[in-house]
């Protein structure tokens, strides 16, 4: 009876790992910049940027989900982390745009293009420099125009290294997580370097020269209880850029890090909206 739970234990594994979506890691230059990045799945592909001074390795569950749902989804790491390498002062969010667009031009010229919270930007600024690369812009948690400071100050305070496991929960549920089980994993995965360039290029970039994401359709995946975004602000993307543009979701039971809390449900709605999208 051992032996036959032992070998069923281990058909079920075997199938598991048959069953995984397939990861490949590439790169690809943009001038002197290196970017590394992971593609699974197959169909329309979806670049999805991570957030502040994060790594887009943690987005594997929402890039499974998407494969699972019929898309090709590219996950670029930001210069400083990975396979991606480049300047990291002097530079813009144009910068940054140009690297993860140089990912959508070697898998095929045309993409969705997602960001998590500060990620948003990013997206914005590849549809504002690159229009014939993207169909529509999914932000995912993205910031009202204005939010409290000490949301800032508790970021810069989890990417201190010489903050404890306890202040960095503190700030986590301040500005990130509803719960400390799912935001455990986020007390460890800042990068402090990555998170200082990141604020630098934002302070240098023109809003004016991104804000508007070009004229693609829009997505507005918000977080319920995201203190970045709160009620009072659900529709001020869609009032600033228009309703036959922008589409507002939200869903309940996150916070900021919306991806991370609820990676299926967030997926979801970007399939969903995906399948409104005229094809080009």
């Amino acid at each position: 009876m051992k032996t036959m739970i032992a070998a069923m234990g281990l058909s079920l594994a075997l199938t598991t790992a048959a069953l995984a979506t397939p990861v490949e890691e590439k790169t690809v230059m943009n001038g002197d910049a290196q970017v590394g990045y992971s593609v699974r799945g197959n169909g329309p592909l979806v670049v999805v940027i991570a957030s502040t001074g994060r790594s887009a390795g943690e987005l594997g569950p929402l890039a499974d989900r998407l494969a699972e749902r019929g898309y090709r989804v590219a996950l670029p790491e930001p210069r400083g982390i990975g396979q991606s390498t480049g300047k990291l002062s002097d530079v813009s969010f144009h910068d940054f745009g140009d690297d993860f667009a140089a990912v959508i031009r070697q898998e095929g010229g045309e993409a969705i293009v997602a960001g998590h919270a500060y990620g948003q930007w990013i997206a914005k600024t590849i549809a504002s420099d690159h229009p014939e690369m993207v169909r529509g812009v999914a932000l995912i948690a993205g910031g009202a125009k204005t939010w409290p400071p000490e949301l800032s100050d508790a970021i810069t305070m989890i990417n201190d290294p010489a903050s404890t496991d306890e202040q960095r929960m503190a700030g986590l549920m301040l500005a990130f997580f509803t719960d400390e089980e799912t935001a455990r994993p986020w007390l460890d995965g800042w990068n402090q370097e990555v998170t200082q360039s990141q604020r630098a290029a934002r302070k240098v970039t023109e809003r004016d020269s991104y804000w508007a994401g070009g004229t693609a359709p829009i997505l507005d995946l918000q977080a319920g209880s995201d203190p970045f975004r709160p009620a009072s602000s659900r529709q001020e993307v869609r009032d600033e850029l228009g309703a036959d543009r922008v589409t507002v979701a939200v869903i309940e039971g996150a916070s900021h890090a919306l991806p991370a809390a609820k990676p299926v449900e967030t997926a979801d709605a970007i399939a969903d909206w995906a399948e409104t999208l005229p094809k080009k």
